[in-house]
């Protein structure tokens, strides 16, 4: 077999070889059944029970009540961005949201699809590179929607924005959902799409308060609503099968690294260690505020478009991809969620240092 090497890609991205290679072992057979877990009906005892596993541990995990759906659905949280307003902004009313980057600016391009929308904060005045520590809410609003963390711009919300009481807090986590512990009593509705913390592309996690299942119009498309999928149990059509098995396997691989909790100390050490570097660094620098940086992807520059390149360069003849950062804010980014290893890490701050050793 090929050699792995660090996967800093923002996503699809790095997942447990443990998991990979479980998965590999079912793609055959799952279990004693003799059909690949890629070939198993999803009405069938094999593939239910591998459903139903996957949700309880994703309730274990987090803490999830009764209370709550967990909803495995399609479209990526893109298609979030369009189906939250459709059942949670009804007509007259007034939908505020936070804007932090690219994917709750589209957020808010959809819901403005659906009524009306109210900017409670945003930073693109300074291109992103910090979380607004103040919001200004509308006198009402339907929902307040924000983006945890913000893959493109290495920022992340410390904790939970205060919203006006009674108004259900939704998130977009596609970026570091279950990579610390998540207090789901906070929140009306969190939705993330897989790849980035969770499993593979393809599927998307929704976890919904029940009174707020029922709130969307029963006019709209049967597939957009939320009902639909809660009544069923994701089962309404066929699941991303694969997906959910993978899920279920990293949900697995979490619980073995002793929870969230755990999860969220070696992160804190995983990207500690690389701003440590990064504010020592004459060379190298972090682009978003301290108080603002993400633990999920660590954006940083050298001050010189064509230096940054060669550095990606240097990188990867090193065996570390996907370093090359977005083109909004240029330079690296080093996504390091749940399933980058600490040893990549300090792989990646040996090649910084020995770049800027000899840094002309």
């Amino acid at each position: 077999m090929t050699e792995r090497i660090y996967n800093f890609s923002a996503g699809p991205a790095v997942m447990p070889v443990e998991v990979l290679q479980e998965a590999r072992e079912n793609l055959l057979s799952l279990g004693t059944s003799g059909i690949g877990i890629l070939e198993h009906s999803h009405r069938g005892k094999a593939y239910m029970a591998v459903h139903e596993e996957a949700e309880a541990l994703c309730r274990e995990l987090a803490g999830i009540s009764a209370d709550y759906q967990v909803l495995f659905l399609q479209g990526g949280a893109s298609l979030q961005f369009s189906m939250v307003p459709m059942n949670l902004l009804g007509a007259g009313a007034t939908a505020d949201y936070l804007v932090t980057g690219n994917w709750s600016q589209k957020a808010v391009a959809e819901a403005r699809r659906c009524g009306d929308v109210h900017i409670a904060c945003s930073s693109e005045d300074r291109n992103f590179a910090y979380i607004p520590k103040t919001c200004t809410f509308s006198a009402k609003p339907a929902y307040v929607h924000y983006t945890s963390n913000n893959t493109i711009y290495g920022t992340e919300f410390a904790a939970e924005p205060e919203n006006p009481t009674g108004a259900p807090l939704v998130c977009d986590a596609s970026s570091d959902i279950f990579s610390r512990p998540l207090p789901v009593s906070k929140y009306g509705l969190i939705y993330a799409g897989a790849q980035k913390n969770l499993g593979p592309s393809g599927v998307t996690l929704v976890i919904i308060r029940n009174d707020l299942v029922e709130r969307g119009p029963k006019e709209l498309a049967t597939m957009l609503q939320y009902r639909t999928y809660a009544a069923d149990h994701s089962l309404y059509n066929t699941p991303p099968t694969f997906g959910i098995y993978i899920m279920g396997l990293v949900f697995k691989w979490i619980k073995k690294q002793g929870g969230l909790a755990a999860v969220e100390q070696v992160n804190r050490d995983k990207a500690g260690k690389l701003y440590r570097y990064l504010d020592e660094s004459r060379l190298f620098r972090a682009t978003a505020d301290r108080d603002s940086r993400s633990l999920m992807n660590v954006t940083f520059v050298t001050g010189d478009a064509a230096r940054n390149d060669k550095f990606v360069a240097t990188a990867k003849k090193a065996g570390l991809d996907g370093l090359k950062g977005h083109r909004n804010v240029g330079g690296m980014r080093a996504s390091l969620y749940n399933a980058f290893p600490p040893a990549g890490v300090d792989a990646l701050i040996d090649v910084m240092r020995e770049f800027e050793a000899h840094a002309s």
